[in-house]
Formats: structure tokens, C-alpha cells, sequence
């Protein structure tokens, strides 16, 4: 016998993960943890997760007003509730394919992701998703500090062994609202998890 149910499945899920966790978080950010858990079924993520600035908190107003969100792959993309964006009456948008960003990373010599930064700080996106280039993210906080955009929130999880680990440091060290990770661990599906447990927490 095993349960068939999808709500109960996700219950009863929630509820083993919840008795594991010994951190100390408040509740928007067990909330966040706790779907980046059930989203790798990694528990070692309760322990690498850094929020700087009330990220929970910035993300929960800014999803109420609407907002235009950058990610910087189409997994991430597919993995955010447009339902709930929708809802919200948020916009999501991926550059990844996009014929000017193919332009303009191949008269530049970059990589696609960052030229698809480039084109979302010219558009004046405020939140931006990154779970997949730490290239994109090394931008991203090249145009913080150039004083180019003032993000709203941003969610670092880059994955990788080249410049994942030290793209998330160099964003620890700004000062925006930011959930990020330590080390290689992150990936396109832990930032639409978190991105979707914020969302489901806006009235």
C-alpha cells in the first residue's frame, strides 16, 4: 500500500521534513527551507541557506504590488507558478534564447547569460532568479556596483564547481535582500522553489 492522494502525499512530506529541521529560522524563512528540502531531498540545505536583509519579508511586498521577475534559465522558468504569478499580477521572463541576447553575447565575447542580464537591467527588472550560471550573477553584481540597477530581491543559487561557490560569496558581501547558498550546492529547481514558497506565502 502507499498513499495516492497529492495533497496528502505533500502533507505528509512537509511533515517529516519539518520534524528534521533544527535550525532556527523564522517563519517565512522555514518556509522557504523547507520547500528547498522537498524540492532536492536534501536535508544539508537547512544548513547552507543564507537569508541577508529580510529577503522573505522584501519578496512577500514586492510579489503584492507585482513585479517583473529575471531567471536566468528556462528550467527555473517552467518551475515558477504562473498560476500564482498571474494572481499577482507578476511577470516572469527568460532571455536565455532571445535573438538580441545572442547578438549581443557574440559581439562581446560573453556568455549568453550574462548578456541576458545585460538586457534585463536595461529593461529595469527588479527581482532576478539565478539557479543555473554563476556568469550571470558575477554580472548581476558588476551592475549593483556600478550602480546600474537596485534589486528588489535577488535569489542566488547558482550550482557548479566553476564560480558557483564564490559568485554567491561576492553577492553575500552587498548589501540587497538576497537568499543565496554556500558552497556548490543550488540549481534552476531550488531557485523556483524558492521563488514558489514566497509566492504562496502572499495573501
Amino acid at each position: 500500500m502507499y498513499i495516492k492522494n497529492p495533497y496528502e502525499i505533500e502533507r505528509r512530506s512537509f511533515e517529516i521534513i519539518r520534524s528534521h529541521i533544527k535550525g532556527t529560522f523564522n517563519e517565512g524563512e522555514l518556509n522557504v527551507v523547507m520547500r528547498m528540502i522537498h524540492t532536492t531531498g536534501d536535508f544539508d540545505y537547512e544548513n547552507i541557506v543564507v537569508f541577508k536583509n529580510k529577503p522573505v519579508d522584501c519578496g512577500i511586498e514586492v510579489f503584492k504590488r507585482g513585479v517583473n521577475i529575471f531567471t536566468d534559465t528556462k528550467m527555473a522558468y517552467s518551475g515558477i507558478n504562473k498560476r500564482r504569478l498571474k494572481e499577482l499580477s507578476c511577470s516572469i521572463d527568460c532571455f536565455i534564447d532571445d535573438e538580441e541576447v545572442f547578438r549581443r553575447a557574440k559581439e562581446k565575447d560573453i556568455t549568453r547569460s550574462m548578456a541576458s542580464i545585460d538586457k534585463a537591467v536595461d529593461l529595469g527588472f527588479d527581482v532576478y532568479v539565478i539557479g543555473n550560471a554563476p556568469t550571470a550573477l558575477f554580472r548581476l553584481i558588476e551592475h549593483i556596483k556600478n550602480g546600474n540597477v537596485s534589486p528588489k530581491l535577488v535569489i542566488g543559487v547558482p550550482v557548479g564547481f566553476v564560480g558557483a561557490k564564490e559568485s554567491k560569496e561576492e553577492l553575500r558581501k552587498l548589501d540587497v535582500p538576497q537568499i543565496t547558498t554556500v558552497g556548490t550546492k543550488g540549481g534552476s529547481n531550488v531557485a523556483a522553489s524558492i521563488v514558489n514558497s514566497i509566492l504562496y506565502m502572499v495573501g
